[in-house]
């Protein structure tokens, strides 16, 4: 039996095509959004994990920053012993007594050189991880104070080196101490001339570098005081 296409039929298809399109328009939305959201949900996960890493690279960066300062300041203090004891040594009445002081000079001088380069090293380390840790930020705070990080660490290194030439030279002054009996004095067995001024200008250098270190070091206290008040 052939059906007459009617109203009944037309209304009927034309239900059905709506239907069709308004489920695929719905499935074709839920897809967008699914796409939306895990789109979002990456991105999201990439804020947190950079922020995760930024955290990260900062602590690690201070930490070994604190172990440069903790080294330079162990080898301040030989540096410091060494320097009396040479004073003393110069000034020594007989040669037992000079030779007591010359020696401990030495040992302190020898002790304190170790320290120096670490430090030195760690300075230079802490230099690298915070301009890394530089790199996973945006924010322009952070970076202010990253750079004067930088900065600092970068004084640090060149500081503690200027140090360690300095205790080496203070070093080489030791050995070459020697009493004088016939003019009950304290000279040196060699000519000394060169190593004094290299011994000086390292001093000199290293005071003028210092400056530089401490107002990097003030920055820093005064940008995190400027800071936490805000």
């Amino acid at each position: 039996m052939v059906r007459i296409f009617n109203k009944n039929m037309f209304v009927m298809l034309l239900s059905i095509m709506i239907g069709v399109i308004i489920i695929t328009y719905f499935f074709a939305d839920i897809k967008a959004r699914s796409e939306e959201e895990e789109k979002y949900n990456i991105e999201i996960g990439n804020i947190q994990q950079k922020n995760f890493n930024f955290t990260s690279y900062f602590i690690k960066s201070s930490v070994i920053l604190d172990k440069a300062r903790e080294n330079r300041a162990f080898g301040n203090y030989h540096f410091d012993l060494g320097l009396i004891w040479y004073q003393s040594a110069l000034s020594a009445k007989n040669s037992s007594i000079m030779d007591l002081y010359k020696f401990r000079g030495i040992d302190n001088c020898t002790n304190g050189m170790p320290y120096f380069y670490n430090s030195h090293l760690n300075f230079k380390e802490a230099n690298k991880f915070f301009l890394e840790t530089k790199l996973l930020t945006n924010n322009i705070k952070y970076i202010e104070i990253l750079n004067i990080y930088e900065n600092l660490t970068n004084s640090g290194s060149n500081l503690t080196m200027l140090r360690y030439q300095a205790d080496q030279y203070l070093k080489y002054l030791l050995e070459n101490l020697t009493f004088n009996e016939e003019a009950n004095n304290v000279t040196y067995l060699t000519n000394v001339t060169e190593l004094l001024e290299l011994f000086d200008g390292a001093i000199k250098d290293y005071e003028e570098e210092k400056k530089e270190y401490e107002e990097h070091k003030d920055e820093i206290d005064e940008y995190e005081f400027f800071d936490e008040q805000r």
